[in-house]
């Protein structure tokens, strides 16, 4: 029984998605201006034509994104850490972290990129780069380091203090127990909602465009701006759905995976 009630409901599922969806492809093709929509979004042969600028640009995007990514995890743990110390010598650190957190995550994400990206430049300083994608990428790391720190702080003070009494029973330092116990179970509880922080990140390397770095969409605007079609724009955006999705996906296995560990087997 429990076997044909799953085949008819896969039945039902199946049929229902089937027809929701030829419903909703024969609505949009339908409806008056599709024809011109087609043209201006959807266009082949545009598509094909910016199909090889686009995707060098996304290649930039793809860079920005793994360099950016353990500088990330670097900075966010290391903030979290010194905010979780109690060490009185530690004060002007943890103060320094939480002016840090503040200020970095009050900035919107696309004005810190703008100002170190065109800002910096302009000061002419001896030593530092001019090349707005290590600007732009250092901006992102600053943005996404503070958010990141949060999330690792939480995951710290989710763990029980027996854990911490544990390792001072074996003779552990406050910085060993934190490196060796504390930090490895907040990394693994918090591991979902770094993966969400990082499907952000790739989609907001796109915001490197506004300093002129030639990544995906400054590219696909590029081409835009001499053809006057958007069809490359929807190439870009089809190619960061291409690599959002999978990490997505990813996300949510291992949410699912660790709820199983956590339950022992109740969640399926």
């Amino acid at each position: 029984m429990r076997r044909a009630r799953a085949r008819r409901d896969i039945l039902v599922a199946t049929v229902a998605l089937v027809v929701v969806v030829v419903v909703l492809v024969v609505g949009v093709t339908s409806a008056p201006g599709w024809d011109r929509v087609r043209e201006t979004f959807f266009n082949w042969g545009e598509a094909k034509a910016s199909f090889p600028q686009v995707i060098k640009g996304f290649g930039k995007n793809v860079v920005i994104f793994l360099v950016a990514e353990p500088c990330i995890l670097v900075v966010g743990a290391g903030v979290a850490v010194v905010r979780s110390t109690v060490s009185p010598v530690m004060l002007p650190f943890r103060v320094l972290a939480v002016v840090y957190a503040d200020v970095f995550r009050g900035i919107p994400t696309i004005l810190l990129v703008y100002l170190a990206g065109i800002g910096l430049p302009a000061l002419e300083l001896q030593g530092l780069t001019t090349n707005t994608m290590w600007l732009g990428t250092g901006a992102l790391v600053a943005s996404y380091g503070a958010y990141v720190s949060e999330v690792f702080r939480a995951g710290i003070e989710s763990i029980h203090p027996s854990q911490l009494a544990s390792a001072d029973t074996l003779g552990l330092s406050r910085w060993q127990a934190m490196i060796h116990v504390i930090l490895p179970q907040a990394t693994r509880r918090v591991a979902p909602p770094l993966l969400n922080d990082f499907i952000s990140l790739q989609k907001d390397t796109a915001l490197l465009s506004v300093i002129f770095v030639f990544e995906a969409m400054f590219s696909a605007q590029d081409y835009t701006n001499y053809h006057f079609n958007y069809t490359p724009l929807v190439v870009a955006a089809v190619l960061f759905i291409c690599l959002t999705i999978p990490l997505t996906r990813f996300t949510d296995w291992v949410a699912r995976r660790m709820m199983r560990r956590e339950f022992a087997g109740v969640v399926k």
